[in-house]
């Protein structure tokens, strides 16, 4: 493609397609779709919905990325991350549909090929910096379940390594420290840079996993004000009847703030780490 005088355009990975994402949008999934705002600055890019009227559901907006899940989904689907701009949310896409190869919206970018490229350091004291972007982390996870207020409470009460101002981060900070070559498949590990120690889980399916864990952003949609997550482990989902890694690790996703897995028997064990 040449576009602007330059020829260097290529596909976004899916740390460079998400920076684009904006938590102000309005997820249509749920009862009839009125005033929807799409998760993409409308004023700078150009964004449709899907098509209803060929068949589509309005979230049929699903933009392309260069990341590819280095394990499947949907019990064996090549399977690649993308964007979706009409519910706010990364997922891994089949990239067959029903023995058709499936088509996505692509944008191209250009530019700093070192984006999203982590350098971390071990600090010795139980927290990671990454100098990519001056970030602070906790080594370890909080350790159990907790729904996103407690998560909230808990990252902000801590005094921890000689600092007192830490935070649950918020959903781009979290998805920044994401590593899409790794997942419990393929690396028996979380999606995440070894240096890190995160908890495992037994999933709804009886896999050893990891769990998800809360961002501090707000993900609105027509059901109501959700808490965005991003998984570590597998995207789990209840298909045909049966548990199964439905988007991928590296999925970001949101679930209600309150309840437990007890009460909401689909949602997921969601842990905290916390940046400063």
């Amino acid at each position: 493609m040449t576009l602007a005088g330059y020829s260097d355009w290529r596909l976004p990975s899916v740390k460079e397609l998400y920076s684009l994402i904006q938590f102000d949008g309005l997820d249509p999934s749920g009862p009839a779709a009125s005033n929807l705002v799409p998760f993409i600055g409308t004023d700078y890019f150009n964004f449709e919905y899907g098509d209803e009227s060929a068949g589509e559901r309005l979230i049929d907006s699903q933009w392309a990325t260069s990341t590819k899940y280095v394990s499947t989904t949907m019990n064996g689907n090549e399977t690649m991350f993308g964007v979706n701009f009409a519910d706010g949310r990364i997922k891994g896409y089949g990239l067959e549909m029903r023995e058709n190869e499936k088509t996505f919206f692509v944008i191209y970018v250009r530019g700093n090929i070192a984006y999203g490229e982590n350098d971390f350091v071990d600090n010795g004291d139980g927290t990671v910096s990454d100098n990519a972007t001056g970030l602070t982390w906790t080594q370890n996870d909080s350790g159990a379940g907790m729904n996103w207020e407690t998560a909230l409470n808990y990252c902000e009460s801590l005094d921890y390594a000689g600092s007192t101002d830490w935070r649950l981060p918020n959903a781009k900070e979290l998805q920044s420290i994401v590593d899409y070559s790794r997942s419990p498949d393929t690396s028996n590990s979380a999606a995440v840079d070894p240096t890190f120690n995160i908890s495992s889980i037994t999933n709804e399916a009886g896999q050893i996993d990891y769990p998800a864990f809360w961002s501090s952003t707000t993900h609105a949609s027509l059901r109501g004000r959700n808490g965005a997550y991003i998984k570590l482990g597998r995207s789990m989902g209840y298909m045909n009847g049966q548990w199964m890694d439905v988007h991928g690790a590296g999925a970001q996703r949101s679930d209600p703030k309150t309840g437990s897995a007890y009460s909401e028997p689909h949602c997921q064990d969601h842990r905290a780490m916390q940046d400063e």
